[in-house]
């Protein structure tokens, strides 16, 4: 019997908004789907919350892989929150923009790459550094 088959069928939703499943769905080994919607999910407003404060940019490059951030992805980052030790930034560095997780060594800050082939950027003093904003999602496709 076709999976669908079972499903409630097609729901009115206006808007941006699509069915979100109750159901979580398991990474390992398969299970029965229970197919009831629990509601309607826009993913504008899961992204952003609606603030204004958040922005999208895309990523070019290779040193983020690590953080499962890759080449192509669009970023959802946010101005509002301060930007703390370990998070995921997009900061302007002598103004070229970059994304890296923003790390405090010794009470030097870092920009720090994820990934073997990039080396962490010291900030010497004198450089100009400035935060956009924290990263909040990195969204894909997936094939």
């Amino acid at each position: 019997m076709p999976l669908l088959a079972s499903s409630p069928g097609p729901l009115r939703l206006h808007g941006l908004a699509h069915p979100l499943f109750l159901s979580t769905v398991p990474a390992g080994f398969p299970n029965p789907a229970d197919d009831y919607v629990e509601t309607a999910l826009d993913l504008n407003e899961y992204l952003t919350g609606g603030r204004p404060s958040v922005f999208y940019v895309r990523v070019r490059g290779d040193s983020m892989t690590g953080a499962g951030i890759h080449d192509g992805d669009l970023l959802v980052v946010d101005r509002a929150p301060r930007p703390r030790a370990g998070d995921v930034v997009i900061a302007a560095l002598d103004g070229d923009l970059t994304v890296k997780r923003y790390e405090v060594r010794r009470g030097q800050p870092y920009l720090v790459p994820e990934s073997p082939h990039h080396a962490p950027i010291r900030i010497a003093d004198g450089q100009d550094l400035m935060v956009w904003g924290v990263v909040q999602h990195a969204i894909h496709a997936v094939s």
